[in-house]
């Protein structure tokens, strides 16, 4: 059974991270014969550029795939946090591989545009590239909603790119179509320039993406706001005698990370504020699938010694 979001299964149990990255390379394998036989029956360098780009999607999704596994192993000595933050990797590298292709898109046209060529069996070509297109399209689909509940970076990142893989094939076949109906060659390379462009954006927002995340993102704010009413309300359970404080937060791939402090009355004994605690603790992980809570227990009115030397700080 996979993991649910706010106690709803999302997905069936085959849509696994894994079952869709090895989806994920099948289908790259079959849209680069597809694609590049496009190329080779029409001469189209828009089409070549489509094609090139489907060699960065299985390079993508092998590495998807390694970095997915890689973050699936338990915690050790050397990892005692676990090893989540593995996705981040495949999503900069991926990015990475996407301003590769764009930069030889770009090239492969610029060429073109100075040398035209004329097109041929225009339907051959378009008819192999949408077919590929669709593949792109529903494996996008289910990836998306999949990491919905798996909360997989490395998924994410992977849809994404075969999202922008699915609009640039949209813009091929428009130009090609229009430089067909025209007769103006130059059209062609021109499309497959914006491809390029287009494709680049999307790859240099994937690098930032995943650095930005391995800076330690705190979790996402609507979840935040989740977290915070919850909190609330048990607080209001107890009539006002417990309150928390010090909540941070980060992302590590499928794993989130929360730490609070929780302050009860000082003549609550031990087994009673344990109790307490352990509430919040099982509404909070149910709340968010993979979550990592430490609560650290507090006397109404203490603070902690880091809390003290902060202040102080602060005060100078």
């Amino acid at each position: 059974m996979p993991p649910t979001v706010t106690g709803l299964l999302q997905v069936p149990a085959w849509m696994t991270p894994h079952n869709l990255l090895r989806a994920s390379v099948g289908v790259a394998l079959l849209t680069i014969v597809l694609k590049t036989l496009a190329w080779w029956v029409s001469g189209s360098v828009g089409l070549l550029s489509d094609a090139l780009e489907s060699f960065v999607n299985l390079a993508g999704a092998l590495f998807a795939l390694t970095m997915v596994t890689v973050a699936q192993q338990p915690p050790d000595a050397e990892h005692p946090y676990g090893h989540h933050k593995a996705e981040y990797f495949s999503a900069g590298f991926e990015g990475i591989l996407i301003v590769g292709a764009s930069m030889a898109i770009l090239w492969a046209a610029a060429l073109r545009l100075l040398h035209p060529q004329p097109l041929e069996q225009l339907g051959w070509g378009l008819g192999l590239s949408l077919v590929s297109t669709a593949c792109n399209g529903l494996l996008a689909w289910a990836m998306f909603r999949s990491a919905r509940v798996y909360r997989s970076v490395a998924l994410v990142g992977d849809a994404r790119h075969l999202i922008t893989d699915v609009w640039t094939s949209v813009g091929v076949v428009v130009g090609l179509v229009a430089a067909g109906a025209t007769g103006w060659l130059w059209l062609d390379p021109l499309v497959a320039i914006g491809v390029a462009l287009n494709i680049l954006k999307e790859g240099v927002q994937l690098v930032w993406r995943s650095a930005q995340a391995l800076m330690d993102e705190a979790v996402e704010q609507e979840l935040l706001a989740q977290i915070e009413a919850a909190l609330q309300r048990h607080a209001q359970a107890a009539g006002g005698h417990v309150y928390f404080d010090n909540l941070t937060s980060r992302r590590a791939g499928a794993r989130s990370f929360l730490d609070l402090h929780m302050h009860v009355p000082a003549h609550w004994t031990l087994g009673r504020a344990a109790a307490a605690r352990a509430a919040v603790e099982a509404e909070l992980m149910d709340m968010v699938p993979g979550l990592y809570a430490t609560i650290e227990l507090l006397p109404e009115g203490a603070e902690t010694v880091f809390e003290q030397t902060e202040a102080q700080e602060k005060a100078t």
